[in-house]
């Protein structure tokens, strides 16, 4: 009965504290979800269509209901004063029928608008996948970091148990184990180090996903990083340079917001032309009146309906002014444009280098690597046999150490410039 309730207490202690294991896929929904500049833009967006839709109802007819009751007085043909109640009720309807523009311009401004809302929003949210997936791999980065290290302090603590054995045994010097024992201090410090920049790359991601606990109580998804031929597990992006630069004119969220803002400066001045002509427009009018006293004076029913047409003919010289500002804005605009693909091309072609370049780094370091290992074996063999000293041996084991290193730097380096490129080109 005491082992069963044990074992339940273990259960249940194993729940409370269990942490959650987040994939980048699961990470970037939760940023997705997180993210107060994206609650921001997408409000934007959300605002941007409301107005949109309050343009397209001026295609609508208005209809306005007023009703009004109280007391009057008029003076009649013997200047004594009448007074009476009056109850009144009036309906309104205005219907428009062509104003050269006016109303579809401005519908047009405002929806060209809200697309630039959109696709700000979309470029915002492929920034913040961006952020998400560097972060990650820089906690996968730290984590194999700490691996390494573990094994340079064990490596080190080796060392120093051989080299106390050789001093006692009369072989080596004392200095040796002096040596020994400050290397190992070294491996511990940096161990403690990439620990710490454990802790450090988890608070980054912690704001890039908008994590707002106080502790953390998560962890990421990780396999164990096999440094033996890692080089030939990478993956190849599949796209050329001018495929990926094709690529990112045609989906980079950027580019469509600057066209979508040289649509709208164009109905922009499509709306502004429109006030060089009138505005033609039905209106009705139905008033329904109940007095006591002044019959004659205040009829029952009114009604009228009329066809409108509203001409502003001079306003100063506005309009034209107005008119040409809006066309030089359009040609900013295109300009604007033309210099976004020059720097979207430039940012995609130094992705893209930087890409090849990592994975030419990493293909490097692996062979560093082993042959580094193969130095670090044949110098501890030379070390046995009293053919080198213990600084060559030393050398040799810190090459092969930071080798190691070098390569878990460049392989999450690798993939990490991978997402700056799909970023790039709107991927």
């Amino acid at each position: 009965m005491i082992k069963k309730l044990g074992m339940w207490i273990l259960i249940l202690s194993t729940l409370i504290y269990a942490e959650d294991t987040f994939s980048v896929d699961e990470l970037i929904l939760k940023a997705l979800e997180n993210s107060p500049e994206l609650k921001i833009s997408s409000s934007e967006f959300e605002a941007s269509k409301k107005r949109k839709d309050i343009a397209f109802s001026n295609y609508l007819p208005k209809i306005d209901l007023q009703i009004s009751g109280g007391e009057v007085g008029i003076s009649n043909l013997r200047d004594k004063m009448e007074d009476t109640s009056l109850i009144l009720g009036k309906l309104s309807a205005k219907q428009i029928l062509y104003d050269f523009g006016k109303t579809g311009g401005n519908y047009d401004l405002n929806r060209f608008k809200s697309q630039s809302y959109q696709h700000a929003l979309e470029q915002k949210i492929s920034d913040k996948k961006m952020e998400v997936k560097s972060s990650y791999y820089k906690v996968l980065q730290s984590l194999a970091l700490i691996k390494v290290n573990k094994e340079s302090v064990e490596l080190n603590k080796a060392q120093l148990y051989r080299a106390k054995r050789y001093f006692e045994a009369g072989i080596r010097t004392k200095i040796d184990v002096s040596d020994a024992k400050v290397r190992l201090i070294k491996a511990n410090l940096e161990l403690r180090k990439s620990q710490y920049d454990l802790k450090l790359a988890y608070a980054t991601l912690d704001k890039v996903v908008g994590f707002e606990e106080l502790e953390k109580n998560y962890k990421v998804y990780s396999q164990e990083l096999i440094l033996d031929n890692l080089y030939s597990k990478l993956t190849n992006y599949d796209l050329t340079l001018k495929e990926s630069i094709l690529f990112a004119y045609e989906h980079r969220q950027n580019l469509k917001k600057q066209q979508a803002k040289i649509k709208s400066t164009q109905a922009n001045v499509e709306l502004v032309s429109s006030e060089f002509y009138p505005s033609i427009y039905l209106s009705a009018d139905y008033t329904k009146q109940d007095t006591q006293k002044l019959k004659l004076m205040f009829p029952d029913d009114q009604y009228q309906a009329l066809a409108n047409l509203n001409w502003n003919l001079y306003a100063g010289g506005s309009t034209s002014a107005s008119k040409e500002e809006k066309q030089i804005q359009t040609l900013v605009a295109s300009s604007e444009l033309k210099y976004s693909k020059l720097l979207i091309k430039e940012r995609t072609t130094q992705a893209y280098i930087n890409v090849n370049k990592m994975k030419d780094s990493v293909k490097l370091a692996q062979n560093l690597l082993e042959v580094s290992k193969e130095k670090f074996d044949q110098a501890a063999k030379r070390y046995e046999h009293g053919l080198s000293d213990y600084i060559e041996l030393q050398e040799a084991r810190q090459g092969y150490i930071d080798s190691m290193a070098d390569l878990v730097v460049d392989y999450y380096s690798y993939y990490s410039a991978i997402a700056v490129l799909d970023n790039a080109i709107g991927r």
